[in-house]
């Protein structure tokens, strides 16, 4: 008996050798003889190393070789930030910070001489969006919110948690472009409900905007606002698009679209081609739904917020938008052409103070609340945007990394290794939404309570009462300047005897 096993593991083992071997030479020679690849045409098999390095760099320098600042989009220190928010561990760090001072674009708050006491600070109140224009106003209770991920471009697992992490934390959900799916509804949360450019989910079989599904969907009573979709950070003047492999029965039930096949929304709405047809469509939704109704927009310059606040001060204050949300160049949660993702539309560090400050000068700032996007998702981030003159923040990312991202970028591959931006049910079963909602939860809380924490330090009884002047921005020769200098409070076109800005 053991004359045989040893016989057998012999001949095993030269089997193995041999089918080694044997697919070593094979390999060798279609390396050789193929055509495509100058690089393994001339170093067979040792230049799949190269190929592998390729593809494997961008992995190795995240956890191996790249510093805790240095990392994009998100670096080592801001994930852990998050990561930390969302465990409840506290945002505390020893021996000094990393964060250089002297860097251009840091951000230095005004802290008070005498901060204010605990005794003495009240809370961030509540600010309702619509009341006076909508009939069902919508009074929004955090300050940081989840921005609009379509169910789709997300599983169905990661839309269930965050859906229930934003009911506990009181915070709204945006459904992204895809439609309201049953996850949004089941999780509890305040919904905002965007309308994007092919109008998934509140189509009719032609593809139009249909008036009936407006009115179903706003009849549940989560649905608190509409949302029209222009354009996002990611990709201005480019639509979504949803590989066919993520495109299951489910979704495109709740779309309107055909199975397995690739979603592609237009660059634009083809209803909308002016801002008087946007003002339209913002008071045909808001008058058939009853709900507040806004515009989301990447911005590239003054001259369409020009057009737009002109036409509302026009045709009157009824025809404005709820709210506008401004979604920065930088932002960017599902996939983009990196032509667009690189080089379109303005930062948000550029984008919000421009529109805040049309709206003053048009005198419409009380009128439209201001939503600000754009990897805005630590609590220093936030601060600098509510002192720029945001009513709101919301947050794409900041939410995937409560959930677990790792940031693999995969979000477009179907291969999310967190279960996060996957439709594989052997990877969605890493997301345990049990687990992963109460996350959800606490890095909004957390994070509202970081910026109040950063109003009380600047002297501030709450968050609202941010102004640019409790912010300085250091500029490229390290020295800061105050924010209120480098953007000044703009006086209204009435104040100003009718002058007029330029629009670039």
């Amino acid at each position: 008996m053991t004359t045989m096993m040893g016989v057998l593991e012999v001949s095993l083992g030269v089997l193995i050798v041999v089918v080694l071997v044997g697919g070593t030479i094979y390999w060798y020679i279609q390396d050789i003889t193929q055509k495509k690849h100058a690089i393994l045409r001339n170093y067979p098999l040792i230049g799949h190393l190269r190929y592998f390095f390729e593809q494997m760099g961008e992995y190795f320098r995240q956890y191996f070789f790249l510093n805790d600042r240095e990392e994009m989009p998100f670096n080592r220190a801001t994930r852990g930030w998050v990561y930390r928010l969302a465990k409840n561990e506290g945002g505390v760090v020893g021996f000094g910070s990393t964060y250089d001072l002297h860097h251009p674009g840091a951000l230095i708050f005004v802290n008070a001489g005498f901060p204010v006491l605990e005794e003495d600070q009240a809370p961030t109140p509540p600010l309702a969006i619509g009341d006076g224009y909508a009939a069902q106003p919508f009074v929004a209770r955090s300050i940081i919110n989840i921005s609009g991920m379509s169910y789709g471009a997300l599983s169905g697992p990661a839309v269930l948690a965050l859906s229930r992490g934003a009911a506990e934390a009181g915070c709204w959900m945006s459904t992204g472009e895809g439609g309201l799916a049953p996850a949004h509804l089941e999780g509890g949360a305040d919904i905002m409900l965007q309308i994007g450019t092919a109008k998934y989910g509140v189509r009719d079989a032609q593809g139009q905007l249909s008036d009936a599904r407006l009115r179903e969907l706003a009849a549940h009573g989560a649905v608190k606002a509409f949302e029209i979709k222009l354009s996002q950070g990611a990709k201005p003047g480019k639509g979504g698009v949803l590989p066919a492999s993520k495109v299951t029965p489910e979704i495109a039930a709740i779309r309107g679209i055909p199975v397995g096949v690739d979603s592609i929304s237009p660059n634009r709405h083809r209803d909308i081609a002016n801002v008087n047809e946007l003002l339209d469509m913002v008071v045909r939704v808001r008058s058939v739904t009853g709900k507040p109704v806004g515009i989301k927009t990447a911005i590239g310059g003054r001259r369409f917020l020009h057009e737009l606040c002109e036409a509302i001060l026009r045709r009157g204050l009824d025809s404005a938008p709820d709210f506008i949300t401004v979604d920065g160049g930088e932002g960017g949660s599902g996939a983009a052409p990196q032509a667009l993702a690189d080089h379109m539309a303005l930062s948000i560090d550029e984008a919000l103070p421009r529109v805040v400050d049309t709206l003053i000068e048009f005198g419409l700032r009380e009128r439209i609340r201001v939503i600000a996007a754009g990897k805005l998702v630590t609590s220093a981030r936030v601060a600098w945007a509510l002192a720029c003159g945001a009513d709101f923040v919301n947050t794409a990312r900041g939410f995937m990394f409560s959930l677990g991202c790792v940031q693999a970028m995969r979000c477009h591959q179907n291969t999310c290794p967190t279960g996060i931006t996957t439709h594989n049910v052997k990877l969605q079963r890493g997301l345990v939404v049990e687990e992963k909602y109460l996350r959800v939860a606490n890095y909004a809380r957390n994070l509202n309570r970081e910026i109040d924490m950063i109003a009380h330090a600047c002297g501030l009884q709450h968050a609202r009462e941010f102004r640019r002047e409790h912010v300085r921005l250091v500029q490229s020769e390290g020295r800061s300047e105050a924010f209120n200098m480098l953007y000044p409070y703009p006086e209204p076109f009435e104040a100003a005897h009718g002058r007029h800005g330029g629009l670039v």
